[in-house]
This record gives structure tokens, C-alpha cells and sequence, in this order.
């Protein structure tokens, strides 16, 4: 559909939106870009903030625990994600709101600090945000709210060391470690908890160096497509699902060599002409290349090396040399995998082709080709119990399991090096918080001003926790929280809430072995309070967003409204498709003054 517009259609349309033009009311809106938001005040702009992490609060606390619901994510690259995992929901639903992303911040700095318990700072901070509400419509000012807040957060951090139940003393002993970990894992892979723990535990502990510095990086995931969970293992070295170019697959005490080029020939950046005069010459013409190439490879076997590893394509001509002279060729596109390869095997990446030295080298007890499931695997494995790197391999059924796996193992490597950092634990199950909730529901009675209100208010925020895990496991929130405050009040600290009881009952979280980090704990209480006195200080919000192009209907047909973008290639992209209409204007298609005009049609 094509409308013709002449230049008279078009000055007369500029005209009559001119007329229709209303001034905007004198104030701050009038300082603003045409099309722009502006909110102020605690109704407009407070509880509208307020309102926006409630809801993002929410959506991902039915998430929280080892009852905690999936959610279906799919991202703006029509990537599907299943998973519990509240920094990956937070990650990819790319959240817009200025408020909303305060909490989202917070969140992603404590992933960042402990790797694990962005659910709970998000559902703390959203609990404390609703409870301000409440204040707030009640007649309290936001600084008496915020002063409060930070009182009780200060003094709740002063009491949490006192409620530690005990420490890791030795980070090299499993059972030690591993009970810090499965709870962490507990609320990503309920019921296959131990498991994984055990694996993990054993992956830590084998790459851990004597000066228990610990590099996240250091444990690899590799995901092979097939039976079940039961059947990941950990190997001390990487694993490659990759064939190996020649024809040797199995190399033991391997002297490997890494080149970060190409295998081949070396060619020219330009193209050459060879002018071939006789049949002699035709066969001469590439002995010389091929001389070299066995030259190069002839030196390298004589090193003693047996594995080749490239970055590069490997050419024929080097692969026939190669399998003439028994050297293994492995090629990997990863300039990353390179780098941890040579890492696990202490070689050293040469950019040429060259006959490396010995400290150039690597050395790998045993490098070959397995088949796992049905995918063909490359194998470095050394038999040192402290392997510089280590590779979880993950089984499962579909490519979403595994990727949840991927991430309820990359939260308990992330709770092993928390613990080398500070290795003190509390207990879970949400007894940590009723305690601090009581002894803060009790300073706060202490208090004589108005901010006594807010330090009770964040007392029951901090009951998000026991609350979401029995909500989520079907357990009536108000008979638990009754039976936990019950229980510590008669001195009983480390009551829990016990999820897998038929009714509302609690349990010794710390004979349980349900225990969290202190460093978690401790993060998340001050990242969550933080975020919420940082959104309540908000008290003026503007949107500068720009107008996109838009179509308003005239006598004419239909005009093209330039609001906030300039310049004349805007005017002639208007044939290009607005709403379905396709505009043609070839009349003003030079004219700058002109698209000037269309740009100023209010």
C-alpha cells in the first residue's frame, strides 16, 4: 500500500499538527525531552519502586529450597532455560525497571562475592521493601525507615558470629567439606545432593594447591548427552569431546607439545605464478615443501615428544609425516582449552613450528580416546593425586538437566572456595534467621524512638526464609514459624524447619547436616539491606526514553511523526515499511530543510 504525498499535502498536514499543539504545563516535566516520564513522591514514585521489586521478589522466592519451583526462561536468543538457579532467572530475563534492577545488582554482587544465595538476597530485600511499606502508610518518614533498617542490620551482623555452630578445619578431608556443599546443592538437585557433593568434594580436594589458594576455574565441566546423573565421574586432567586427527589413539607418559598455529605449511599473503617448463620441473615443484615439513616433523619426534596439540588446521601433507613418525595430532579450536591444557600439563604455547626444548614441553600420563555414551572423547588424565586442573563429566538425559547440573555444580565449587576464605558455618534449614529474628525483635523493644518499628519490621523480614521453604513444601507457614519460635525459645538455636516431615515439625538442622556458610549469610543480610534502603531514598524517578517513529492518521492519509530522532536519513528510510505501510516521499528525499519540517510535526 503506497501513499503519494505532494508538497503541498505535506505543508498543509505540517501545518494542522502545528495548530493542534498543546504547551506543556510549566515544572519539571517542561525541563524534559518531549516524550519523556517523570514520577515524584512516595505514591508515585516510593511505592511504585516498592511495588516493582515486590514483584520481582515473588517471582523468583517460589524458587527458593529444595522444593522450589522451575521456571521456563526463554532469552532474547530463543535460548531455553528450565532451572531453579536465581542468578541464571535474573540473568536472563534482562529486567528493565531502574528499581527492580537495584535488587538485581545486589544480587549479582553477591554471585560474584560467594557464588552462591542471590534467592535469598533478592527475597530479603524484597521482604524488607514490603514491610516498609507498611511503615510508610503508616505515617513514618523514609529516613526513620532506612535509619532503622541499617540499626538492625548492624546489630544483626554483630550477633551472627556469636551463632556459628563450628568450622572446617581441614580442607583436605571430604567429610569436612562436604556437608557445607550439599546444602548448597540441596536446593538445585534435591535428592541427588550427596552424589554430587561426593564428586565435588573429590574434584576440590584434588586440585587443591598446598597454599589453599583455590581458582573456581581450575574444575571443568564437560556435558556428554546420555544416561543418567549417577554415572558423572571426575577425572584428574581434561576431557575433550573432539576425535583426534592422525591415526595413533592411546599415547601413556607422553611428552606433548602445544603450538598455538596452524599445522602446515607456511604460504604466502599473496598469491604467486610459477611458469613449469618441463616434466622434471612439475615433479620437483613441491619436493622442497615436502622435505621441509618432514624435516620439521622428524625434529620434533626426535625431541621425544608424542603428542601434537594445534590450534590450528592440521594439513595432509603434516598428518601423513605425523603418522609416519607415530605422533599423536590432537586439534582444539579453543584458544581458552589451549591455555588450560597447557596449564594441566605444564607445556608451554609455541606460536611456530619449531623443535620445542624440554621446559617447553608438557608431560601427561595417559592421553587417548574413550567413547562415552556414544561421543567420542580426547583424554589428558594424570595419575598425581594433585592435578593442577580437574573435569567434572556430567550425564543426563537432556541438554536442559545438564545444564542445571552444570550450575548446582558450579554453585558448590563457588561454596568450596568461599570456605577456603573463611571456613566458619551456621546452620540452615532456617534457623539462622529465626534466631536472629528473635534476638532482633528483642533489641528492638530496647529502642525508645520511632526507628524501634522498623528494627521489628526487620525481624519479620528476615522470616522469609523459613516461610518460603515451608510454603514451597506444601507445609502451613504459620504452624511452622510457631513451633521454631517455640522451640528456640527454650534455647534450642539450631531448630530448623523440617521439609520432608508430614506436617508442620522442625528438626536439629545441625545434626541434619543442613549447614550454611557464615560468609553467605553474613553477604546477603547486608547486600539485601543495602539494595532496599537504596530504593527507598528514591524519591524522584524520570524516563528520558526517545519516541520511536510513529503514524498518525490525517485527511491526507498518513504522515510520518520524526519525534526525536534527526537527520535526513531518517526521512528516507519512511519508504522502507512503517506499521505495515510503505510511505513514498521522493519529492523531499534531498531537501533538508524539509525533513526538518517532518521532524517538527507534533
Amino acid at each position: 500500500m503506497r501513499f503519494w504525498l505532494s508538497r503541498k499535502e505535506l505543508w498543509d498536514t505540517f501545518l494542522t499538527n502545528m495548530a493542534l499543539h498543546v504547551p506543556r504545563a510549566p515544572g519539571f516535566a517542561q525541563m524534559m525531552k518531549e516524550g519523556a516520564k517523570h514520577f515524584s513522591g512516595l505514591e508515585e514514585a516510593v511505592f511504585r519502586n516498592i511495588n516493582a521489586c515486590k514483584e520481582l521478589s515473588h517471582t523468583t522466592i517460589s524458587a527458593y529450597g529444595p522444593h522450589g519451583q522451575n521456571k521456563m526462561v526463554i532469552n532474547h536468543l530463543e535460548k531455553l532455560f528450565v532451572t531453579n538457579d536465581a542468578a541464571t532467572i535474573l540473568r536472563e530475563l534482562e529486567v528493565e525497571h531502574p528499581a527492580a534492577k537495584i535488587l538485581v545488582m545486589a544480587s549479582q554482587q553477591q554471585e560474584q562475592e560467594c557464588g552462591d544465595g542471590t534467592n535469598l538476597v533478592l527475597g530479603l530485600a524484597g521482604a524488607l521493601l514490603e514491610n516498609a511499606e507498611e511503615l510508610l502508610r503508616m505515617g513514618l518518614s523514609v529516613a526513620e525507615v532506612t535509619e532503622g533498617f541499617e540499626m538492625a542490620c548492624k546489630k544483626t551482623l554483630d550477633i551472627l558470629p556469636s551463632l556459628s555452630n563450628g568450622t572446617v578445619n581441614n580442607m583436605r578431608v571430604k567429610e569436612e567439606v562436604m556437608p557445607a556443599i550439599r546444602t548448597a546443592i540441596m536446593s538445585k538437585q534435591y535428592g541427588n545432593e550427596d552424589f554430587l557433593a561426593s564428586i565435588i568434594a573429590d574434584a576440590c580436594i584434588s586440585i587443591l594447591p598446598a597454599k589453599v589458594s583455590f581458582n573456581v576455574d581450575n574444575i571443568r565441566v564437560c556435558k556428554i548427552l546420555g544416561s543418567g546423573i549417577l554415572q558423572s565421574t571426575v577425572i584428574q586432567g581434561m576431557v575433550f569431546k573432539r576425535q583426534v586427527e592422525g591415526d595413533l589413539t592411546k599415547v601413556d607418559n607422553a611428552k606433548v607439545v602445544v603450538f598455538s598455529c596452524p599445522l602446515d605449511s607456511m604460504q604466502t599473503e599473496t598469491k604467486g605464478t610459477v611458469l613449469i617448463k618441463s616434466a622434471d620441473e612439475l615433479l620437483n615443484f613441491s619436493k622442497g615443501e615436502e622435505n621441509m615439513m618432514e624435516q620439521q616433523v622428524k625434529d620434533i619426534a626426535a625431541t621425544g615428544v608424542k603428542v601434537i596439540v594445534t590450534g590450528g588446521k592440521v594439513g595432509d601433507l603434516a598428518l601423513h609425516y605425523a603418522n609416519k613418525y607415530q605422533l599423536m595430532i590432537v586439534r582444539l579450536l579453543s584458544k581458552w582449552d589451549l591455555r588450560r591444557l597447557c596449564k594441566s600439563i605444564g607445556a608451554t604455547p609455541l606460536p611456530k613450528i619449531v623443535s620445542p626444548t624440554s621446559e617447553e614441553c608438557g608431560f601427561c600420563n595417559h592421553v587417548f580416546v574413550d567413547e562415552i555414551g556414544d561421543t567420542p572423547v580426547i583424554v589428558f588424565k594424570q595419575d598425581a593425586k594433585e592435578s593442577p586442573i580437574a573435569t567434572i563429566v556430567i550425564r543426563g538425559s537432556t541438554e536442559n538437566i545438564m545444564d542445571d547440573i552444570e550450575r548446582a555444580v558450579d554453585d558448590g565449587v563457588n561454596t568450596f572456595k568461599a570456605l577456603t576464605k573463611d571456613n566458619r558455618t551456621v546452620p540452615g534449614a532456617g534457623a539462622i534467621e529465626i534466631e536472629l529474628a528473635s534476638q532482633i525483635s528483642k533489641f528492638g523493644e530496647s529502642l525508645p524512638g520511632l526507628e524501634q518499628y522498623s528494627v521489628k519490621k526487620f525481624a519479620e523480614a528476615l522470616e522469609m526464609v523459613p516461610k518460603a521453604l515451608a510454603k514451597n513444601a506444601g507445609i502451613k507457614e504459620t504452624e511452622v514459624l510457631s513451633k521454631m519460635y517455640a522451640a528456640h525459645h527454650e534455647k534450642q538455636a539450631f531448630a530448623g524447619v523440617d521439609i520432608e516431615a508430614d506436617g508442620a515439625a522442625v528438626l536439629n538442622a545441625v545434626e541434619a547436616k543442613i549447614i550454611d556458610l557464615y560468609v553467605t549469610k553474613y553477604w546477603a543480610i547486608k547486600f539485601a539491606t543495602s539494595a532496599a534502603c537504596t530504593v527507598l531514598r528514591v524519591d524522584q524517578a524520570s524516563w528520558n526514553n526517545e519516541k520511536s517513529l510513529e503514524i498518525r492518521t490525517s485527511q491526507y492519509g498518513a504522515t510520518a511523526i520524526l519525534c526525536s530522532y534527526s537527520t535526513i536519513y531518517l526521512a528516507r528510510q519512511l519508504g522502507k515499511g512503517i506499521n505495515g505501510l510503505n510511505l513514498m516521499i521522493p519529492e523531499y528525499h534531498g531537501s533538508k530543510t524539509r525533513a526538518h519540517c517532518i521532524q517538527r510535526t507534533y
